[in-house]
């Protein structure tokens, strides 16, 4: 494998800016943190490739784009407390951790957690924590958040995770199969005082997360 500094540059410079994400902190977090670290072993290699990487049962690492898009639209500041639904292997906690005062992460799967969980405590993130629970169930103990950043592919979204933003608190989230289509929307919602207020951002995909699925229909 190259060098992982080059590959990071490269990944910025043919991924990330040329989707117009161009924030300073976004770009320094992308730069310095090393995705490589973050992906199961033998993965290193296509660590900094334009695709989506598989984590085993149905999970995977976003894209490098579309994960930066994401970041960009939720437009997280120093001093904000954010929840990553959905920690994997904790390359998302750990960008977020360089643009945030803290990070909680929750991950329902057993390996995944023990993963991050030494992931994180090898690259000393610090300010991150990561608990194991059911992602729908979000983090109540910690919360309310700043931000929510739900990493994968949702059907809905449950009123006891939106409940954990504080008033005027921003949850981002890739609502699939919208309008018959394959692909899906990332949409931003902003809570207001009771209610949230979503709006589309852009076109995107991602494997679907446990715990997201709608009711299914009665059908006879």
């Amino acid at each position: 494998m190259a060098d992982p500094a080059t590959l990071r540059r490269i990944m910025v410079d043919t991924q990330v800016r040329p989707s117009d994400v161009t924030r300073f902190p976004i770009i320094s977090a992308m730069l310095e943190t090393p995705r490589e670290a973050y992906v199961p072993a033998g993965a290193e290699a296509i660590a900094y490739a334009e695709e989506a990487i598989p984590l085993g049962n149905g999970r995977e690492l976003l894209e490098p784009r579309t994960l930066a898009k994401v970041i960009d639209a939720l437009a997280i500041s120093p001093d904000e407390e954010v929840l990553v639904v959905g920690a994997a292997l904790g390359y998302t906690t750990a960008l977020l951790s360089r643009l945030a005062a803290s990070v909680v992460a929750v991950e329902e799967d057993a390996a995944l957690y023990a993963e991050t969980e030494a992931n994180l405590a090898a690259q000393e993130v610090l300010n991150a924590a990561v608990i194991e629970g059911p992602l729908a169930g979000g983090a109540p103990k910690a919360a309310p958040f700043d931000a929510i950043f739900v990493d994968g592919g949702v059907e809905t979204v449950p009123e006891a995770l939106t409940s954990q933003l504080k008033d005027g608190g921003r949850i981002a989230v890739i609502v699939q199969d919208v309008a018959g289509r394959d692909m899906g929307e990332m949409r931003i919602g902003r809570r207001i005082g009771d209610r949230i207020s979503w709006r589309m951002e852009f076109n995107a995909g991602a494997a679907p997360l446990p715990g997201f699925a709608a009711p299914k229909a009665f059908a006879l």
